[in-house]
């Protein structure tokens, strides 16, 4: 007993999903699919951005090629 409530609350919350879902902002969609300009302010090309070398400052790290200097 007392499930009659809670599935009739699940199969409110289903329907409204179903049949009125969320409003899509069709001038944003088309934006993001031509390449136009992003609202949200985030950069999305980080091609100039340098990484540098993770091993710059590690004296253990090996030479950049992976190749210990030999001294025979």
């Amino acid at each position: 007993m007392g499930r009659g409530r809670a599935k009739a609350k699940q199969t409110k919350v289903a329907r409204a999903l179903k049949y009125g879902g969320p409003q899509t902002d069709l001038q944003q969609l088309e934006a993001e699919l031509t390449g136009g300009a992003d609202s949200t302010g985030v950069d999305a090309d980080d091609s100039g951005v340098d990484e540098g070398d993770p091993y710059a400052d590690d004296p253990y790290a090996p030479d950049s090629y992976g190749y210990e200097d030999e001294q025979n």
